[in-house]
């Protein structure tokens, strides 16, 4: 099971992920994401999508990663639930997303998130773990 946390954050919410490595935090965040826009256990994996995204850092990486899966939510009317990354450094990811074209009639659909932004975001190592946090606009 994903470990993640919400936070409130005045007309915005927050999310912590937490995972073994970068890698593993960055899938958790995403699939936290998802889990608010939908009930994810309505969702099958009938459909992937491969994603690459490079930004200048980490802390954008993450936040150019999540508006990507959003955008290609929206384009593509799909909502993702496993996310495999295959390749990361701190500029760039390749990963392969999984999910299914969005039936309102059986999914949930709970909240819209508009995007990842920059503000309070923040990446580093705790306890073991990396522990990443970004607030959504809603």
């Amino acid at each position: 099971m994903a470990d993640f946390e919400l936070f409130d954050h005045t007309a915005d919410v927050g999310i912590v992920a937490r995972g073994a490595d970068l890698k593993e935090a960055f899938a958790t965040a995403a699939y936290a994401v998802f889990n608010l826009i939908a009930d994810l256990g309505t969702v099958s994996e009938g459909t992937s999508l491969d994603v690459e995204v490079e930004a200048p850092d980490r802390e954008s990486l993450l936040v150019s990663w999540l508006n990507e899966l959003l955008y290609q939510s929206d384009v593509e009317e799909t909502l993702f639930k496993r996310f495999e990354i295959s390749e990361m450094d701190d500029c760039r990811l390749k990963a392969k997303v999984h999910g299914e074209r969005i039936d309102p009639s059986r999914h949930g659909l709970k909240t819209q998130v508009k995007a990842a932004t920059y503000h309070g975001l923040k990446i580093e190592e705790k306890g073991g773990k990396v522990e990443v946090r970004v607030i959504l606009d809603i």
